[in-house]
């Protein structure tokens, strides 16, 4: 599969990788809007491909009191107006049939999370929508085991597919990535690496998800060198008091020393 078929990303630089990145949810307008202010003029001065990442709602939450949004139309209509403010393509996830349809009104890619990209409904509903379907790799999935999931996909006469990895739980409270599972994947779909979810660590005691942020510099690397296709990185200006997924997000200000030192390492492989 070829980053051709997608036309949202036809502005690829096929000698850099593209990125996926935004906060874990939208909080508001303003927040919104500044961190996608931070990034394009970050990419935009790096030449790194962007695609601004939200979720308009949470549903997988580990408790019943933690944020799930600020309301799905109200979240969506932000998402629309970053795309036309900074004219950039938008992801977000859904979690139900009737989300494919709503959310396409607004964004440019449907993202299927990782816990539900095994049910079939979701995925052909998210295909049917005719955008692009970024499918994330189950942490109780094998690599080799996405092929199904891009085939719902392209079964729907939808090529433009994605798959992203964001770890395997081999234990109770840690992800761990599997780079070999990097070139599997290319060979079915554009590879994105999750680097800030794969770091997160589930099931604490408090009922709130932990993180190991210092290590993302440390996961991308690895990913770029791999030759993934692109990048998913969650971003916020203030990481500790965000409402979702703070414990694992990269702060903005440490963006771009980042993506900096990712765009030599990939000029670096490129030459090999």
């Amino acid at each position: 599969m070829k980053l051709e078929k997608i036309p949202q990303l036809k502005h690829i630089n096929s000698n850099n990788f593209f990125l996926l990145a935004g906060p874990c949810a939208i909080e508001g307008e303003e927040m919104a809007l500044r961190i996608a202010e931070k990034v394009v003029e970050i990419t935009n001065k790096l030449e790194i491909p962007y695609v601004f990442k939200g979720s308009f709602k949470k549903a997988n939450r580990s408790r019943i009191d933690s944020f799930t949004g600020i309301g799905d139309e109200k979240a969506l209509k932000i998402l629309r107006k970053v795309s036309e403010t900074f004219e950039i393509p938008t992801i977000t996830d859904i979690h139900e049939v009737s989300d494919a349809k709503m959310a396409a009104e607004y964004v440019d890619i449907l993202q299927i999370p990782a816990f539900l990209v095994r049910q079939t409904d979701l995925v052909v509903a998210a295909a049917e929508t005719g955008k692009v379907v970024n499918l994330k790799k189950g942490q109780f999935m094998s690599p080799e085991s996405m092929k199904h999931a891009v085939t719902k996909v392209t079964d729907c006469n939808n090529e433009q597919v994605m798959v992203t990895d964001r770890g395997t739980m081999f234990g109770y409270q840690d992800m761990i990535v599997d780079f070999r599972g990097i070139p599997t994947m290319r060979e079915f779909a554009p590879t994105v690496l999750d680097v800030t979810h794969s770091l997160q660590q589930p099931n604490q005691s408090s009922g709130v998800t932990g993180g190991r942020p210092e290590m993302i510099e440390t996961i991308a690397r690895a990913g770029i060198v791999n030759k993934v296709d692109g990048l998913f990185i969650e971003t916020h200006f203030d990481p500790a008091n965000a409402k979702s997924d703070g414990a694992n997000m990269l702060d903005l200000n440490y963006l771009e020393k980042l993506l900096s030192n990712l765009v030599a390492i990939r000029q670096t492989v490129n030459k090999l």
